[in-house]
């Protein structure tokens, strides 16, 4: 914490000893405790946050063998323009 020496925090040590006396463990464990959810809340709204933005990939695309590939080419049907011929 800065700007917090070394006379600061003994009195604000004292402070919450006079304040909580004998609880005082059990309000740090509780603070504690409540810092830590806090913390985990925060991790997973900036892991929901980060992965909004990001944007599905497209599905790979097949790869094919060169045997597959020319048996695809040979039994395809070819494409033939109509004749310009009037009948």
């Amino acid at each position: 914490m800065p700007g917090l020496g070394y006379s600061e925090m003994m009195l604000f040590g004292i402070i919450a000893l006079m304040l909580f006396g004998s609880k005082l463990p059990e309000v740090a464990r509780s603070l504690g405790g409540t810092y830590r959810e806090l913390r985990k809340n925060m991790n997973e709204f900036q892991r929901e946050f980060h992965g909004l933005g990001q944007v599905d990939s497209p599905p790979p695309r097949p790869t094919y063998t060169e045997e597959e590939q020319t048996d695809a080419t040979t039994n395809a049907p070819r494409f033939t323009p109509p004749s310009d011929d009037p009948k």
